[in-house]
């Protein structure tokens, strides 16, 4: 199956592949506080991760481009729908453009359509750094996404077995970027240990990129003659891989994985996020209702966010993070054994 092709059916595949009931962000309770001492209308959504100055804490996250007319025009709308609420986007992939530069196109429209927005590249640990820059280059992003999707890989019947020489060329292109390196998992989590290895070659920003949201292995088995089902669950949750990450270096975190709303989106702040990103849930919005929905729905969560910011009396995004929350079931056992058993 060609590159484009598999693009389509990805899309096909994870509007229609069911989520998982548990929801691991319903672990974290936010403790509420009744005396508000903010004036709604002067709190802010702008927030700081880095280098990186944000509208808001939510982001489109990678989702497609690169499999012809129909992923340029969900990528315009998708870019539309950012610039109309200001907030940043990430594209899919962009190794099929580089590889087939006829498909530039269907990522080239994010920053015609969005001129000024917070706009991230993306391309996959296979790269090199000249790659890593023509996609950087292609859409004049403000950072760059590198995707690590091992297990999706794995189970992809045409997915690549060979990952010998990732750690060398992330590093090469952390070294040789001029802007952000966001290292981006696409569903299974980042653990301590990743972080900290990836902290030691100069990585400081993450994507948790968590179990819970879009799950790729089940998205690849639906594309398999035999499944490798036993991998369907496989991967860190999202609040606790927030808990890992944050726990291991000082690093720039960013939540996907899972988050439904606003306060999902509150929830990682409180647990360390800088911001929070959403894929799957926006594009069915864009797909079953249009893109006026769609700017309805991204207002809608950064409504439900500024509500629980009034609530813990945050006037910034920042000012969230290690407020007052209680952790229960999963997520409790989680960072009982991982994250607080050595202290």
């Amino acid at each position: 199956m060609s590159r484009s092709k598999r693009k389509i059916d990805h899309i096909r595949h994870a509007l229609g592949h069911e989520r998982a009931p548990y929801n691991h962000f319903d672990d974290v309770n936010i403790v509420h506080q009744s005396l508000a001492r903010l004036d709604f209308n002067q709190i802010t959504l702008k927030a700081q991760a880095g280098e990186l100055n944000l509208s808001s804490p939510l982001f489109v996250n990678a989702m497609t481009g690169g499999g012809g007319e129909k992923t340029r025009e969900i990528n315009r709308d998708l870019a539309v729908a950012a610039k109309e609420t200001g907030i940043g986007m990430a594209v899919g992939s962009q190794m099929s453009a580089i590889k087939r530069p006829e498909e530039r196109s269907t990522y080239e429209i994010v920053r015609e359509m969005n001129p000024d927005g917070v706009v991230f590249a993306n391309v996959g640990s296979e790269a090199s750094l000249q790659q890593a820059v023509e996609a950087v280059d292609m859409i004049d992003a403000n950072a760059l996404q590198i995707h690590i999707n091992t297990l999706q890989e794995l189970i992809m019947p045409e997915g690549d077995r060979d990952f010998s020489s990732r750690m060398s060329n992330i590093q090469a292109i952390v070294e040789g970027m001029d802007r952000p390196v966001i290292i981006k998992e696409v569903g299974y989590g980042m653990s301590m240990e990743t972080a900290q290895t990836l902290y030691d070659i100069g990585v400081r920003y993450i994507d948790v990129g968590g179990r819970g949201g879009t799950n790729f292995s089940r998205v690849e088995n639906l594309r398999r003659e035999k499944p490798l089902s036993s991998f369907n669950n496989w991967g860190i949750p999202t609040p606790a891989s927030i808990l890992e990450v944050k726990s291991s270096q000082t690093m720039h975190v960013f939540a996907s994985g899972g988050i439904r709303h606003g306060l999902d989106g509150a929830k990682a702040a409180v647990l360390g996020a800088s911001g929070f990103g959403m894929a799957g849930s926006l594009l069915k919005v864009l797909m079953e209702e249009g893109r006026e929905a769609l700017i309805e729905e991204i207002n809608h969560v950064h409504q439900e966010f500024k509500m629980a910011m009034m609530l813990l009396n945050a006037s910034s995004p920042e000012e969230l993070h290690q407020k007052p929350h209680v952790l229960t079931g999963e997520t409790r056992t989680w960072q009982e054994q991982r994250i607080t058993k050595d202290l």
